[in-house]
């Protein structure tokens, strides 16, 4: 086997697209600014955790659109939902209040554990950006001068896109070219303790802003004691604790917030992808500390907690903390872990499987490393939607109802891609 032989930019189709996909194709390449390198495939519609591409070909959908369709394709009750509302009222914008985002926020703040007070926009990268605003509007509400006021991140961790959330990005790729960046921000290991502690001895760190398991950065979870020993250096030094959760969140691992493995809540909680399960909707969460320092004017967005993001948001919020979804996300996870092991034993292919709940990580072993998006190439020919976290890892973050079925059909595509890159 010689996988090294196999180029990082090969391109696998699952078979020849026909014309009318082609010239799809062409107006993507011809229209769309080319931030992306998509499939080269055209998908159509979609039921459960199964899509298929305008060639009339199946697909297992293990991406989840990067862990957003969290009750997979095509929900009935989603679909009821937006349908209704759609029937009745688009947006308001926030200068006047309309019922579906007035409950959202309600809900969330009662299923959140610590929360007051909920501020919601459009995506992830939004929470994020929203979080970064209220930490030094809250810093300077407490006298701090801005020299005082630094955000500590991790390395390895990914906030969004941004100037601001790319900037608390520790990832030097994301940020090169897009200089000069805010100031503010400081950079340690993650899951080192005595590097945050370190970092905040000087007494200028204002929040610390944390993934419970980083997504991008190559699904790493939290080590045991991490968010505990953060929240007591939060404490300790008067700092704000900021979970972004945008996609470990929402029941991804098997709890509501992923937080809640560790029962160590957060003064700020970023959310987004899985709350609106496919429709875009962002939030973010604020404990008691930071919950009455924005007043009128100090933050905005037009369109943020339309009432049609909301009432598919109110229903997906319901869904995503029931104790049955949550024990299918326990089962399938267990599922998804041991077939994975049984591909490594015929193949030899994963060094190890991280991540927690249906948020995994596959690291690839020698001489796979390297080549996770080539291996996403082949996974679309033998029909599975797969995504990488970074060259050397394949993230699994299905729908969260994936079924056993879902579950042993992607299972079976993704060893037969596997055996087929490994003979190529």
């Amino acid at each position: 086997m010689d996988v090294s032989s196999v180029g990082a930019g090969a391109i696998v189709s699952p078979s020849t697209a026909s014309a009318e996909s082609a010239a799809l194709l062409a107006r993507a390449d011809r229209y769309y600014v080319a931030v992306y390198q998509p499939r080269r495939i055209v998908l159509e519609r979609g039921s459960g955790s199964r899509v298929w591409d305008s060639e009339g070909r199946d697909y297992i959908d293990f991406s989840a659109g990067i862990a957003v369709n969290s009750l997979g394709h095509a929900d009935p009750e989603l679909l009821a939902a937006l349908q209704e509302q759609a029937g009745r009222l688009w947006h308001t914008s926030n200068v006047f209040v309309s019922e579906p985002p007035l409950r959202l926020a309600e809900e969330l703040v009662q299923a959140s554990g610590f929360a007051e007070r909920v501020y919601l926009c459009n995506s992830g990268t939004e929470a994020n950006e929203a979080a970064i605003k209220l930490v030094r509007k809250w810093a300077a509400a407490e006298g701090r001068p801005p020299e005082r006021r630094v955000i500590l991140t991790f390395e390895g961790s990914f906030h969004g896109r941004t100037l601001a959330a790319v900037t608390a990005t520790a990832q030097p790729k994301y940020q090169q070219g897009y200089e000069p960046l805010p100031g503010g921000f400081r950079y340690c290991a993650y899951n080192d303790l005595a590097a945050a502690e370190a970092a905040m001895a000087a007494g200028d760190v204002a929040a610390v802003m944390v993934e419970p398991i980083q997504g991008e950065g190559g699904v790493v979870p939290a080590a045991d004691g991490f968010l505990g020993g953060l929240r007591a250096l939060c404490d300790r030094h008067g700092a704000l604790l900021v979970y972004d959760e945008i996609q470990c969140g929402m029941g991804r691992t098997g709890k509501l917030w992923a937080w809640q493995n560790e029962s160590v809540a957060p003064d700020i909680l970023c959310i987004a992808k899985a709350l609106g399960a496919g429709f875009p909707i962002g939030a973010m969460l604020v404990g008691p500390r930071a919950a009455q320092i924005w007043q009128f004017g100090a933050h905005g967005t037009t369109f943020g907690g339309n009432p049609l993001a909301a009432a598919v948001a109110r229903v997906a919020l319901r869904r995503l903390a029931a104790p049955e979804l949550l024990g299918n996300v326990a089962r399938q996870s267990a599922a998804l872990r041991r077939g994975l092991g049984e591909i490594n034993e015929r193949l030899s292919v994963f060094e190890q499987v991280r991540g927690c709940g249906l948020m995994l990580g596959a690291v690839l072993a020698q001489p796979w490393r390297g080549r996770a998006g080539v291996i996403l190439d082949f996974a679309a020919a033998q029909g599975l939607l797969l995504l990488q976290a970074g060259p050397d890892v394949l993230r699994f973050v299905p729908a969260l109802n994936i079924t056993d079925t879902e579950i042993d059909t992607g299972l079976q595509r993704l060893s037969a891609a596997l055996q087929t890159f490994a003979q190529a």
